[in-house]
């Protein structure tokens, strides 16, 4: 098991009760605590390959490898893999289960079909300190980590071009949602990217099956439009919208920026056309942005689509 790992956890061979026995073999029961449950379904597998299409040499940030089930395709497809998994038992396997391709990382870094595995918690490490740019993120997210994930992968650079990760599906669907079912997640997402949902997945496609369905969120990333310390401040307004998110957009605006002023914030939404009586979650991003504009938060600059 020294080059993309054994054929019995290919897409071809991948079943629950293959990976049952491969788990009690190994001694690597799933940990709760840690959100691990791992992909039993060989189609589901190969979609996300499919939707990653990683080319050789391809660098990939996969965060969560667990057993290394995507690893061993991501690898095999020819991508350049830089791993992180937090639970010392899962890194020594994987490091046994792939110590040939984790040797051709040592010998030519970025390698077609080379594993850099870091063990470490993701959100511990810079983003800089793991991979450069240009780079993707394929990963099968332990759920509890999803938002820390994204704030932590596209609120600092380098920021991946690409993305396809399984997360709980509720959450998936409401990251990629229209305006009338946003979150302050959504529109940090689709601030930095465009996404969609590609697949669902049932519970039965985990080893153990989790308490929910699953969803593969795909996407591109966005040029930023606003300088750093300007995302800082729409980040302020969007927060501020939604911790009270269904209430009247007048009224939250009112009482969570109190040093702003309801006159100005009655001005700001007259100017941009939103009326008072909205909800945060039916706020577009442009919306967003707009009012933070109005409220003189934030330039005009992100209008051109590029930080200027």
């Amino acid at each position: 098991m020294s080059g993309a790992g054994g054929d019995e956890l290919d897409a071809m061979h991948l079943g629950p009760e293959v990976v049952r026995r491969y788990l009690r073999r190994h001694g690597l029961e799933a940990r709760h605590s840690l959100g691990q449950n791992h992909l039993v379904d060989g189609p589901t597998l190969e979609a996300i390959v499919a939707a990653a299409a990683p080319t050789p040499g391809r660098t990939v940030l996969e965060i969560g490898p667990g057993i290394g089930i995507l690893t061993g395709e991501l690898l095999r497809a020819g991508a350049a893999v830089t791993a992180v998994e937090v639970d010392p038992r899962l890194a020594a396997h994987l490091r046994e289960r792939f110590a040939g391709a984790i040797e051709a990382a040592g010998a030519d870094p970025g390698a077609p079909g080379s594993l850099r595995l870091v063990e470490a918690d993701a959100l511990d490490v810079p983003v800089s300190d793991l991979v450069a740019a240009p780079y993707d993120l394929v990963a099968n997210l332990p759920y509890h980590i999803t938002s820390p994930v994204m704030h932590h992968v596209l609120g600092e650079e380098p920021r991946p071009e690409r993305m396809v990760l399984m997360l709980q599906r509720e959450v998936a669907e409401r990251i990629a949602a229209p305006p009338g079912g946003l979150s302050y997640l959504s529109v940090f997402v689709q601030y930095h990217a465009d996404v969609r949902v590609i697949r669902h997945v049932a519970a039965a496609a985990f080893e153990p099956p989790p308490e929910v369905d699953s969803a593969v969120l795909a996407g591109a990333t966005r040029p930023r439009r606003l300088p750093p310390d300007e995302e800082e401040a729409l980040w302020r307004v969007v927060q501020a919208g939604f911790r009270e998110r269904r209430k009247m957009l007048r009224n939250v605006l009112s009482r969570q920026l109190p040093a702003v002023g309801r006159a100005r914030i009655d001005e700001a939404l007259g100017a941009t056309g939103i009326a008072p009586e909205r909800r945060p979650q039916t706020l577009s991003v442009e919306d967003w942005l707009a009012l933070a504009e109005a409220l003189g938060m934030v330039g005009a600059g992100w209008r051109a689509g590029v930080v200027p």
